[in-house]
């Protein structure tokens, strides 16, 4: 791609995005949007609309500075620590890219500019002579790649590690603030063995009260939910209410009557069952219904915190296919539909779900391809001659610069939903899990289809012109000599799928439309848009996958940080508004997605160093390739100590901290008082059939400690503030008293 091309994606995307900002600051004052751009506020009743003026037509950038302005504790209050941990991740991708721009826009794109070795290359472009690829063999100048390899290897080692050490006291400091979800105290039970004399529930209840009778208090038994099969259930009910009407024998209709056309008798007397007869018939066969209705999962409620991590991490049987516990996710948290699947079938679905996962893969290549296509039609002219007439017009720029990165970014958004729907068959028993598993088979997904597909499919575009065949012992330097090639269409793809990503984001032109539709053209008097979270799967993946490409193409082709530095400062904004004001909360993983962001960086940095290094040998510069292998060590050592260090607070609890929180609240009295509550927080019947239903707020400690300590305890007094773990939904809240009102201007 040459730079003609790249200023013309560059200008369609500037142009696309300014637009679309300055339309959503306009449409965001009007009444007719407020649930589309101010969902969250609605729910907390803090929204009011002005009177038509002059100035609600007119583009301001208002919403920018309060969202520069919001605080940490503000965007706690409106999307809890999910949202306080995404924006972290953002906040350090802005500092470490800040730190490379600095350092490779004014030491290591000058070196590559005058470096005079591709002088002679017959396809040379004038991008290519920004890269490493136009330092010469053997010179002295690699020297000040590799020494800004290791200051942004260490820069980001150090940002890494106050984060996830600030990130893991945030998530104990969320534990020991909500003392009593009902989680800490119940246990989730599966694979319950199946007996002919007793049922599941039964079983449940014999066992843990012979083996846990201290501190057993009750249980829950899970039923088969589905829809369905709730569908063949009401038919079954709704046959068997109207063939046993009570006072009728074989004949519903009288006879001399007319016929109702079901059973030959008149219409007129048709008997309809009362309200009261279809309660007692419930009532008689309620206990055999939900009998048949158990599955082999239960709900397990303990009388202490201490109790219940003991069952959850201990092997109840012989079989550890049997009574296998683990801690409960929160009520609203829970995915009933996947706790009826039985335990010994998981596996058969992890397996499917892999084996989807690497068909969908393989058949993401040919998208791919296309796409590669696009961008070197010059390469392929030699293999499809009648390409030279597509090359020849004005509008190849437009061809080779904005549109293989449009295609990719439009093929790309079949993945997160799809993602999601294979989480959901692996069998995830809590919202959350499912979400957090979308997110790594997306951030897994991105990282091998959009970044090393397009450098491999590129290469073997360009090389197919060549008629060229590289050996088996050259595959190990293909990777690094063809990245910086690829470094001008992975610019436009960070323009398109991110700055006018941002925009569309901002916008929202799905609900907008679909409002419009419903209120305008229908005339419906409810509302369209629903109640939405955040889609952390799909968004940080883009953070994670712009991060791989901000570390891989740093030294090699430092003219993608500017761009990189510009999303990320944009991003900020543009999240912390929609945090702020869109997205609603429901569940939360306390912090869960850190460990991956982590994960992936340090993936990032070894693979920019092993590339680096390789690179260095190739220019026949042994010493600079060299240096390299200590600092791979040395990464690599970082991620270990911070996996022993933190990774485990993230996955286990502390059995000191709940000691201490049972001996508080036995002290004070609350203990029994949240036991005795626990069995109604698990209402699953309730909770299926409205899963949208305002949620309980949890109370908070009523001591504080540390009140100076910016997030030790986030008192923060607004109404409608979610309690760490839940947010109310729009569809059923009942105003608070005397709300503060806020104007969406």
């Amino acid at each position: 791609m040459d730079i003609p091309a790249l200023l013309t994606s560059a200008g369609m995307n500037i142009g696309i995005s300014v637009g679309m900002f300055s339309l959503y600051s306009i449409l965001r004052k009007q009444p007719l949007n407020v649930r589309v751009y101010f969902g969250q506020r609605v729910a907390q009743g803090r929204t009011r609309s002005d009177d038509i003026c002059i100035q609600k037509f007119v583009p301001s950038a208002s919403w920018i500075l309060k969202a520069w302005q919001a605080t940490e504790e503000d965007i706690f209050a409106s999307g809890g620590i999910d949202a306080v941990v995404f924006l972290r991740i953002v906040v350090f991708s802005i500092r470490i890219f800040a730190i490379a721009t600095i350092l490779c826009t004014f030491l290591v794109l000058p070196l590559n500019y005058f470096g005079q070795g591709m002088q002679q290359a017959e396809d040379t472009t004038p991008m290519d002579l920004l890269t490493i690829g136009n330092v010469g063999e053997g010179s002295r100048w690699l020297w000040a790649h590799c020494f800004t390899l290791y200051v942004i290897s260490a820069c980001a080692c150090t940002l890494l590690y106050f984060e996830y050490k600030n990130i893991a006291k945030m998530r104990m400091e969320q534990v020991n603030r909500f003392p009593a979800r009902p989680s800490n105290f119940t246990v989730l039970v599966r694979g319950i063995p199946w007996s002919s004399v007793e049922s599941y529930s039964e079983s449940v209840g014999k066992f843990f009260s012979n083996y846990y009778a201290s501190s057993y208090i009750s249980h829950q038994i899970v039923y088969r939910f589905g829809a369905v099969q709730q569908l063949m259930e009401d038919a079954e009910k709704m046959y068997k209410v109207m063939t046993t009407v009570p006072g009728t024998d074989k004949q519903c209709c009288e006879p001399n009557s007319e016929k109702c056309g079901l059973c030959g008798g008149k219409s007129k007397s048709f008997k309809m069952v009362g309200r009261e007869s279809g309660n007692e018939l419930t009532s008689r066969n309620m206990d055999d219904e939900l009998r048949e209705k158990e599955s082999e999962a239960a709900l397990v409620f303990f009388r202490s915190r201490y109790d219940a991590l003991v069952v959850a991490h201990t092997i109840q049987s012989a079989d550890p296919m049997l009574w296998v516990t683990e801690l409960a996710p929160e009520p609203r948290d829970v995915y009933w539909q996947n706790l009826c699947v039985p335990y010994n079938l998981l596996w058969i679905r992890k397996i499917s779900v892999f084996i989807a996962s690497i068909v969908f893969s393989i058949l993401f290549l040919l998208p791919t391809t296309f796409v590669q296509g696009l961008t070197k039609i010059q390469h392929l002219q030699y293999a499809f001659p009648f390409l030279k007439r597509v090359s020849d017009k004005n509008y190849i720029n437009l061809i080779t610069g904005y549109l293989p990165s449009l295609v990719l970014t439009v093929f790309l958004t079949i993945v997160p939903p799809l993602m999601m729907l294979f989480s959901t068959l692996e069998g995830a028993v809590s919202r959350s899990v499912r979400k957090r598993s979308a997110c790594v088979k997306v951030l897994i997904f991105m990282f091998w289809n959009v970044y090393f597909s397009n450098i491999l499919s590129g290469s073997w575009i360009e090389r197919m012109g060549k008629l060229t065949v590289t050996s088996p012992k050259d595959l190990a330097t293909l990777l690094a000599e063809l990245i910086p090639k690829q470094a001008s269409f992975f610019m436009t793809y960070v323009m398109t799928s991110g700055w006018t990503g941002l925009s569309c984001e901002l916008l929202q032109p799905v609900p907008l439309i679909g409002n419009w539709l419903f209120k305008c053209v229908l005339m419906k008097e409810e509302d369209f848009v629903r109640p939405v979270t955040f889609s952390f799967h799909t968004e940080v993946t883009r953070v994670l996958l712009f991060g791989l490409l901000g570390f891989t193409f740093c030294i090699l082709a430092p003219l993608i940080l500017p761009f990189l530095l510009i999303y990320f400062c944009f991003a900020f904004l543009v999240y912390r508004n929609q945090i702020m004001n869109v997205y609603y909360v429901k569940y939360q993983t306390d912090g869960s997605y850190w460990p991956l962001a982590h994960n992936a960086t340090i993936f990032s940095l070894i693979l920019t160093q092993v590339v680096a290094g390789i690179l260095f040998g190739m220019k026949k510069s042994s010493s600079a390739s060299t240096s390299t292998i200590p600092l791979i060590i040395c990464t690599a050592l970082f991620n270990v100590f911070c996996k022993n260090r933190f990774l485990p607070l993230f996955k286990n609890r502390a059995i000191q901290v709940a000691i201490e929180m049972d001996r508080d609240d036995e002290k004070t009295g609350k203990l029994q008082e949240i036991v005795e509550k626990l069995p109604e927080g698990y209402n699953q019947f309730e909770l299926c059939e409205d899963p949208t239903t305002q949620p309980k707020q949890e109370e908070e400690p009523k001591s504080k400690k540390d009140s100076n300590e910016s997030l030790k305890d986030l008192e923060i007094e607004k109404p409608g503030s979610p309690s760490g773990e839940e947010q109310p939904s729009p569809l059923k809240l009942e105003p608070e008293p005397e709300p503060k009102i806020v104007s969406i201007n």
